[in-house]
Protein backbone atom coordinates (compact mmCIF):
# COMPACT_ATOMS: atom_id res chain seq x y z
CA UNK A 1 0.00 0.00 0.00
CA UNK A 2 1.08 3.64 -0.95
CA UNK A 3 2.41 5.94 2.59
CA UNK A 4 -0.77 7.76 1.63
CA UNK A 5 -3.55 4.94 2.38
CA UNK A 6 -1.59 3.53 4.81
CA UNK A 7 -1.54 6.98 6.88
CA UNK A 8 -5.41 7.54 5.85
CA UNK A 9 -5.87 4.85 7.87
CA UNK A 10 -3.79 4.64 10.80
CA UNK A 11 -5.42 4.78 14.22
CA UNK A 12 -2.29 6.08 16.31
CA UNK A 13 1.60 6.38 15.69
CA UNK A 14 3.29 7.00 19.01
CA UNK A 15 7.18 7.59 19.63
CA UNK A 16 8.82 5.01 20.74
CA UNK A 17 12.52 3.60 21.22
CA UNK A 18 15.36 5.83 23.27
CA UNK A 19 13.03 8.65 23.42
CA UNK A 20 10.26 6.74 24.69
CA UNK A 21 12.67 5.10 27.65
CA UNK A 22 14.04 8.64 28.19
CA UNK A 23 17.46 7.53 27.09
CA UNK A 24 17.57 9.59 24.24
CA UNK A 25 21.12 11.77 23.51
CA UNK A 26 21.46 14.47 20.72
CA UNK A 27 22.18 11.89 17.71
CA UNK A 28 19.31 9.86 18.83
CA UNK A 29 17.04 8.55 15.65
CA UNK A 30 13.31 9.22 15.83
CA UNK A 31 11.39 5.42 15.89
CA UNK A 32 7.78 5.91 15.05
CA UNK A 33 5.54 3.23 15.47
CA UNK A 34 1.99 2.89 14.57
CA UNK A 35 -1.29 1.04 13.77
CA UNK A 36 -3.43 1.33 10.73
CA UNK A 37 -6.48 -0.51 9.34
CA UNK A 38 -6.51 -2.43 6.45
CA UNK A 39 -9.20 -1.65 3.94
CA UNK A 40 -12.18 -4.35 2.63
CA UNK A 41 -10.24 -5.59 -0.05
CA UNK A 42 -7.42 -7.06 2.49
CA UNK A 43 -9.77 -8.33 5.09
CA UNK A 44 -12.16 -9.60 2.43
CA UNK A 45 -9.84 -10.33 -1.07
CA UNK A 46 -6.57 -11.91 -1.37
CA UNK A 47 -4.58 -8.92 -0.97
CA UNK A 48 -2.57 -9.05 3.14
CA UNK A 49 -0.39 -6.70 4.54
CA UNK A 50 1.32 -6.82 7.84
CA UNK A 51 3.12 -3.66 7.91
CA UNK A 52 4.60 -0.44 6.14
CA UNK A 53 8.06 -0.38 7.16
CA UNK A 54 9.21 1.82 4.35
CA UNK A 55 8.60 4.50 1.67
CA UNK A 56 8.44 7.28 3.75
CA UNK A 57 10.12 10.00 1.08
CA UNK A 58 6.65 9.43 -0.76
CA UNK A 59 3.98 12.38 -0.47
CA UNK A 60 1.85 11.89 2.94
CA UNK A 61 0.02 13.26 5.97
CA UNK A 62 2.41 12.94 8.65
CA UNK A 63 4.73 15.48 8.26
CA UNK A 64 6.83 14.80 10.93
CA UNK A 65 7.71 11.22 9.78
CA UNK A 66 9.18 12.11 5.88
CA UNK A 67 11.94 10.96 5.37
CA UNK A 68 12.06 9.12 8.82
CA UNK A 69 13.02 5.06 7.55
CA UNK A 70 13.01 4.60 11.62
CA UNK A 71 8.97 4.28 11.16
CA UNK A 72 6.76 1.09 11.16
CA UNK A 73 3.28 1.35 11.21
CA UNK A 74 1.64 -2.25 11.57
CA UNK A 75 -1.83 -3.26 10.45
CA UNK A 76 -4.26 -4.48 12.85
CA UNK A 77 -4.25 -7.90 12.56
CA UNK A 78 -0.58 -8.16 12.82
CA UNK A 79 -0.43 -6.19 15.93
CA UNK A 80 -2.87 -8.03 17.87
CA UNK A 81 -1.25 -10.91 17.11
CA UNK A 82 1.95 -9.84 18.43
CA UNK A 83 0.16 -8.27 21.51
CA UNK A 84 -1.56 -11.35 22.24
CA UNK A 85 1.70 -13.63 22.22
CA UNK A 86 3.53 -10.86 24.27
CA UNK A 87 5.94 -9.40 22.14
CA UNK A 88 7.94 -6.97 24.32
CA UNK A 89 8.33 -4.55 21.28
CA UNK A 90 4.92 -3.98 20.65
CA UNK A 91 3.30 -4.23 24.04
CA UNK A 92 4.84 -1.05 24.66
CA UNK A 93 2.90 0.83 22.36
CA UNK A 94 0.13 0.85 24.27
CA UNK A 95 1.77 2.46 27.31
CA UNK A 96 3.88 5.17 25.37
CA UNK A 97 3.57 8.66 26.82
CA UNK A 98 3.83 10.58 23.08
CA UNK A 99 0.80 9.92 20.44
CA UNK A 100 1.54 12.87 17.62
CA UNK A 101 -1.52 11.13 15.98
CA UNK A 102 -4.22 9.14 18.14
CA UNK A 103 -7.87 8.78 16.83
CA UNK A 104 -10.35 7.70 18.73
CA UNK A 105 -10.12 3.95 17.59
CA UNK A 106 -6.63 4.34 18.37
CA UNK A 107 -7.65 5.60 21.97
CA UNK A 108 -10.50 2.27 22.11
CA UNK A 109 -7.71 -0.14 21.62
CA UNK A 110 -5.26 1.64 24.08
CA UNK A 111 -8.30 1.63 26.64
CA UNK A 112 -8.02 -2.15 26.10
CA UNK A 113 -4.85 -2.60 26.22
CA UNK A 114 -4.44 -4.73 29.91
CA UNK A 115 -6.36 -7.70 27.96
CA UNK A 116 -3.14 -8.19 26.34
CA UNK A 117 -0.84 -8.60 29.82
CA UNK A 118 -0.80 -12.24 30.83
CA UNK A 119 2.03 -14.27 33.04
CA UNK A 120 3.74 -14.75 29.44
CA UNK A 121 5.57 -11.52 29.46
CA UNK A 122 7.82 -13.62 31.51
CA UNK A 123 8.65 -15.72 28.75
CA UNK A 124 8.80 -13.41 26.28
CA UNK A 125 10.67 -10.43 28.38
CA UNK A 126 13.30 -13.03 29.16
CA UNK A 127 13.48 -14.73 26.01
CA UNK A 128 13.98 -11.77 24.36
CA UNK A 129 16.79 -10.32 27.10
CA UNK A 130 18.40 -13.43 26.48
CA UNK A 131 19.02 -13.09 22.63
CA UNK A 132 20.77 -9.40 23.56
CA UNK A 133 23.02 -12.11 26.09
CA UNK A 134 23.90 -14.09 23.02
CA UNK A 135 24.68 -11.05 21.23
CA UNK A 136 26.88 -9.98 23.72
CA UNK A 137 28.59 -13.03 24.03
CA UNK A 138 29.18 -13.52 20.48
CA UNK A 139 30.30 -9.67 20.39
CA UNK A 140 32.18 -10.21 23.16
CA UNK A 141 34.15 -13.60 21.45
CA UNK A 142 35.32 -11.95 18.56
CA UNK A 143 36.60 -8.77 20.74
CA UNK A 144 38.99 -11.05 22.87
CA UNK A 145 39.52 -13.94 20.11
CA UNK A 146 38.51 -12.83 16.29
CA UNK A 147 38.01 -15.51 13.81
CA UNK A 148 41.96 -15.99 11.92
CA UNK A 149 40.92 -16.63 8.98
CA UNK A 150 37.81 -17.82 6.61
CA UNK A 151 36.35 -21.28 7.15
CA UNK A 152 37.01 -24.45 4.82
CA UNK A 153 35.45 -27.34 4.37
CA UNK A 154 38.37 -29.61 5.43
CA UNK A 155 37.66 -27.75 8.74
CA UNK A 156 34.87 -29.72 8.97
CA UNK A 157 36.13 -33.12 7.37
CA UNK A 158 34.78 -32.65 4.05
CA UNK A 159 37.62 -33.80 1.79
CA UNK A 160 37.03 -35.29 -0.98
CA UNK A 161 33.46 -33.94 -1.93
CA UNK A 162 31.79 -30.76 -2.19
CA UNK A 163 29.78 -29.41 0.78
CA UNK A 164 25.48 -29.65 0.83
CA UNK A 165 24.51 -26.12 -0.74
CA UNK A 166 22.07 -24.20 1.76
CA UNK A 167 19.51 -24.69 -0.43
CA UNK A 168 19.75 -28.54 -0.37
CA UNK A 169 20.39 -28.49 3.54
CA UNK A 170 16.91 -26.30 3.77
CA UNK A 171 15.03 -28.71 1.60
CA UNK A 172 16.33 -31.96 3.35
CA UNK A 173 15.20 -30.45 6.41
CA UNK A 174 12.19 -29.27 5.05
CA UNK A 175 11.14 -32.80 4.77
CA UNK A 176 12.80 -33.80 8.40
CA UNK A 177 10.01 -31.50 9.51
CA UNK A 178 7.14 -32.74 7.21
CA UNK A 179 8.12 -36.08 8.02
CA UNK A 180 7.62 -35.52 11.92
CA UNK A 181 5.00 -33.58 11.53
CA UNK A 182 2.95 -36.06 9.61
CA UNK A 183 3.71 -38.64 12.21
CA UNK A 184 2.39 -37.16 15.22
CA UNK A 185 -0.64 -34.85 13.77
CA UNK A 186 -3.09 -37.55 14.27
CA UNK A 187 -2.12 -38.93 17.62
CA UNK A 188 -4.87 -37.90 19.87
CA UNK A 189 -1.81 -37.65 23.05
CA UNK A 190 0.64 -35.63 21.02
CA UNK A 191 -2.10 -32.52 20.56
CA UNK A 192 0.00 -30.81 22.69
CA UNK A 193 3.54 -31.41 20.70
CA UNK A 194 1.94 -31.12 17.80
CA UNK A 195 0.91 -27.64 18.92
CA UNK A 196 4.57 -26.85 19.66
CA UNK A 197 5.41 -28.12 16.53
CA UNK A 198 3.86 -26.24 14.22
CA UNK A 199 3.06 -22.79 16.23
CA UNK A 200 4.25 -21.86 19.28
CA UNK A 201 8.23 -22.65 18.18
CA UNK A 202 9.81 -22.17 15.25
CA UNK A 203 10.72 -25.47 14.62
CA UNK A 204 11.61 -25.03 11.05
CA UNK A 205 13.86 -22.60 12.47
CA UNK A 206 15.38 -24.37 14.94
CA UNK A 207 16.35 -27.53 12.50
CA UNK A 208 18.10 -24.96 9.94
CA UNK A 209 20.10 -22.89 12.57
CA UNK A 210 21.63 -26.19 14.90
CA UNK A 211 23.21 -28.59 13.62
CA UNK A 212 22.20 -32.44 13.98
CA UNK A 213 23.60 -33.54 17.15
CA UNK A 214 25.77 -36.83 16.84
CA UNK A 215 22.88 -38.86 18.83
CA UNK A 216 20.49 -38.55 16.66
CA UNK A 217 21.91 -39.44 13.38
CA UNK A 218 21.11 -42.95 13.13
CA UNK A 219 18.00 -41.94 14.38
CA UNK A 220 17.52 -39.26 11.22
CA UNK A 221 19.10 -42.08 8.71
CA UNK A 222 16.11 -44.44 10.19
CA UNK A 223 13.76 -42.01 10.19
CA UNK A 224 14.45 -40.87 6.90
CA UNK A 225 15.69 -43.99 5.16
CA UNK A 226 18.84 -41.69 4.19
CA UNK A 227 22.09 -43.34 3.63
CA UNK A 228 24.47 -43.05 6.09
CA UNK A 229 27.02 -40.91 4.52
CA UNK A 230 24.71 -38.79 3.29
CA UNK A 231 23.36 -38.21 6.72
CA UNK A 232 27.19 -37.29 8.01
CA UNK A 233 27.66 -34.97 5.53
CA UNK A 234 24.70 -33.17 6.23
CA UNK A 235 25.96 -32.94 9.62
CA UNK A 236 29.36 -31.57 8.54
CA UNK A 237 27.77 -29.52 6.14
CA UNK A 238 25.42 -27.57 8.55
CA UNK A 239 28.52 -27.21 10.66
CA UNK A 240 30.05 -25.86 7.49
CA UNK A 241 27.47 -23.24 6.94
CA UNK A 242 27.16 -22.36 10.56
CA UNK A 243 30.80 -21.33 10.48
CA UNK A 244 30.08 -19.59 7.32
CA UNK A 245 27.05 -17.01 8.91
CA UNK A 246 29.26 -16.91 11.41
CA UNK A 247 32.11 -15.53 9.55
CA UNK A 248 29.92 -13.45 7.62
CA UNK A 249 28.34 -11.88 10.48
CA UNK A 250 31.80 -10.70 11.95
CA UNK A 251 32.66 -9.25 8.71
CA UNK A 252 29.70 -7.30 8.68
CA UNK A 253 30.21 -6.36 12.44
CA UNK A 254 33.22 -5.14 11.47
CA UNK A 255 32.17 -3.10 8.73
CA UNK A 256 28.98 -1.79 10.17
CA UNK A 257 29.84 -0.67 13.96
CA UNK A 258 29.14 2.70 15.07
CA UNK A 259 32.97 4.26 15.54
CA UNK A 260 32.06 5.78 19.33
CA UNK A 261 29.93 2.56 20.20
CA UNK A 262 32.99 -0.09 19.33
CA UNK A 263 35.10 2.04 20.81
CA UNK A 264 33.34 1.58 24.47
CA UNK A 265 32.84 -1.91 23.36
CA UNK A 266 36.69 -2.19 22.99
CA UNK A 267 37.18 -0.27 26.62
CA UNK A 268 34.28 -2.33 28.34
CA UNK A 269 34.94 -5.96 26.56
CA UNK A 270 31.02 -6.50 25.90
CA UNK A 271 28.63 -4.46 23.93
CA UNK A 272 27.34 -1.93 26.25
CA UNK A 273 24.08 -0.94 24.16
CA UNK A 274 23.27 -4.71 24.41
CA UNK A 275 23.75 -5.05 28.33
CA UNK A 276 21.44 -1.90 28.69
CA UNK A 277 18.48 -3.60 26.71
CA UNK A 278 19.14 -6.86 28.29
CA UNK A 279 18.39 -5.23 31.89
CA UNK A 280 15.86 -3.06 30.50
CA UNK A 281 13.84 -5.61 29.17
CA UNK A 282 13.81 -7.78 32.36
CA UNK A 283 13.05 -4.86 34.59
CA UNK A 284 10.29 -4.34 32.87
CA UNK A 285 8.99 -8.07 32.42
CA UNK A 286 8.81 -7.92 36.61
CA UNK A 287 7.06 -4.78 36.19
CA UNK A 288 4.52 -5.86 34.79
CA UNK A 289 4.02 -9.38 36.50
CA UNK A 290 4.04 -7.77 39.91
CA UNK A 291 2.46 -4.44 39.10
CA UNK A 292 0.19 -5.38 36.02
CA UNK A 293 1.61 -2.53 33.72
CA UNK A 294 4.30 -1.23 31.23
CA UNK A 295 6.15 0.93 32.12
CA UNK A 296 7.95 2.43 29.70
CA UNK A 297 9.50 5.59 30.49
CA UNK A 298 12.75 4.50 32.74
CA UNK A 299 12.27 8.13 34.41
CA UNK A 300 9.20 7.21 35.95
CA UNK A 301 10.49 3.51 36.36
CA UNK A 302 13.25 5.18 38.32
CA UNK A 303 16.35 3.26 36.59
CA UNK A 304 17.14 5.80 33.78
CA UNK A 305 20.04 6.67 35.33
CA UNK A 306 21.99 3.38 35.93
CA UNK A 307 20.64 2.66 32.25
CA UNK A 308 22.54 5.34 31.24
CA UNK A 309 25.86 4.32 33.77
CA UNK A 310 25.39 0.78 31.71
CA UNK A 311 25.61 2.56 28.52
CA UNK A 312 28.48 4.54 29.74
CA UNK A 313 30.41 1.93 30.86
CA UNK A 314 30.06 2.25 34.40
CA UNK A 315 29.64 -1.83 34.70
CA UNK A 316 31.60 -4.36 33.83
CA UNK A 317 30.44 -7.48 32.06
CA UNK A 318 30.29 -10.12 35.04
CA UNK A 319 28.49 -7.14 37.02
CA UNK A 320 25.43 -6.97 34.06
CA UNK A 321 25.53 -11.15 34.11
CA UNK A 322 24.84 -11.14 37.54
CA UNK A 323 22.23 -8.51 37.64
CA UNK A 324 20.06 -10.44 34.60
CA UNK A 325 20.75 -13.58 37.12
CA UNK A 326 19.19 -11.86 40.06
CA UNK A 327 16.53 -10.11 38.26
CA UNK A 328 15.35 -13.47 36.00
CA UNK A 329 15.03 -15.61 39.46
CA UNK A 330 13.06 -12.45 40.60
CA UNK A 331 11.04 -13.00 37.58
CA UNK A 332 10.69 -16.93 38.62
CA UNK A 333 9.32 -15.73 42.02
CA UNK A 334 6.72 -12.95 40.65
CA UNK A 335 5.28 -15.23 38.17
CA UNK A 336 4.32 -17.17 40.98
CA UNK A 337 2.95 -14.54 42.80
CA UNK A 338 1.05 -12.62 40.40
CA UNK A 339 -2.19 -12.14 39.97
CA UNK A 340 -2.27 -11.99 35.57
CA UNK A 341 -4.11 -14.72 33.91
CA UNK A 342 -1.99 -17.40 32.35
CA UNK A 343 -2.50 -16.56 29.29
CA UNK A 344 -4.59 -13.54 27.54
CA UNK A 345 -8.51 -14.15 26.95
CA UNK A 346 -8.07 -14.74 22.86
CA UNK A 347 -11.99 -14.74 22.02
CA UNK A 348 -12.53 -11.31 23.91
CA UNK A 349 -9.29 -10.07 22.05
CA UNK A 350 -10.55 -11.46 18.59
CA UNK A 351 -13.90 -9.27 19.41
CA UNK A 352 -12.28 -6.30 20.36
CA UNK A 353 -10.69 -6.67 16.98
CA UNK A 354 -13.22 -7.27 14.96
CA UNK A 355 -15.19 -4.06 17.14
CA UNK A 356 -11.74 -1.62 15.93
CA UNK A 357 -12.68 -2.73 12.39
CA UNK A 358 -16.50 -1.98 12.07
CA UNK A 359 -15.49 1.44 14.42
CA UNK A 360 -12.71 2.28 11.71
CA UNK A 361 -15.33 1.11 8.82
CA UNK A 362 -14.08 0.88 5.03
Amino acid sequence: MKRKEVEKRTIFVGLAGSHAYSLNHSKSDYDYRGVFIAPKEYYLGFNSIEQKDSGWNEEGIFTFIDGNEDTVIYELKKVVQLLSAANPNVLELLWLENYPFLTEVGEYLIEHRQLFLSKKVKHTYSGYAFAQIKKIETHRKWLLQPPQSKPLPTDFGIENEAPLTKDELNAFLEYLYNLVRERIEFLEEAEELYQLLTADIDFKGMLKQHTLPDETLVYTQQLTNGRSDFIRLLQKSQKYQGAMREWKAYLSWQQNRNPARAEMERKSGYDLKHGMHCIRLLRCGLEILREGKVIVNRRVAGDVDELKAILQGAYSYEQVMKMAEDLIAQMDEAMQQSTLPPSPDLKTINQLCIELVERQGW
